[in-house]
């Protein structure tokens, strides 16, 4: 997707983990430390920005800096969204924390693949619609257990 829109990517951890090889993609590793990626994607995140995280607290902080963020199944976390979209995460945190689910979530599928890509290709249309000089999308991997 980098190399097909020409965009500046940067992927962010706080270990050393694979990218592909290419001038658009930059490996980010911050400190070891609770949140600190986190922080860091907050503190870049801004308009004209896309962030993809499966990390719910870090969406709605990034959503707040008014970046688009996107789930990696291609669920748009607006302004609109991310307030349920925290009920929810908190929700399924309590009835895990009791006992009362087991299991994780569902598998990602070729449908959800789709469905991310397609919804990514949007964000990157309206963000260069919207005027935007540079489009950095940031990506944070590995999703987290912080996902309902």
């Amino acid at each position: 997707m980098a190399l097909r829109h020409g965009l500046h990517t940067y992927v962010v951890s706080n270990r050393m983990i694979a990218i592909p090889s290419s001038p658009l993609i930059e490996r980010v590793v911050v400190t070891q430390g609770m949140d600190v990626a986190d922080d860091w994607i907050a503190e870049q995140a801004g308009a004209q920005d896309i962030v993809i995280s499966a990390d719910i607290p870090l969406a709605a902080r990034c959503v707040a800096s008014g970046a688009c963020v996107l789930d990696p199944r291609g669920r748009v976390l607006d302004a609109d969204a991310i307030g349920m979209a925290l009920a929810m995460r908190n929700l399924m945190e309590d009835l895990r924390s009791t006992g009362a689910i087991m299991q994780g979530g569902r598998g990602f599928t070729r449908a959800d693949r789709s469905t991310f890509l397609s919804a990514l290709d949007t964000a990157v249309v309206r963000a260069r619609k919207g005027g935007a000089a540079t489009v950095r999308p940031q990506w944070r991997l590995p999703p987290d257990a912080d996902t309902p």
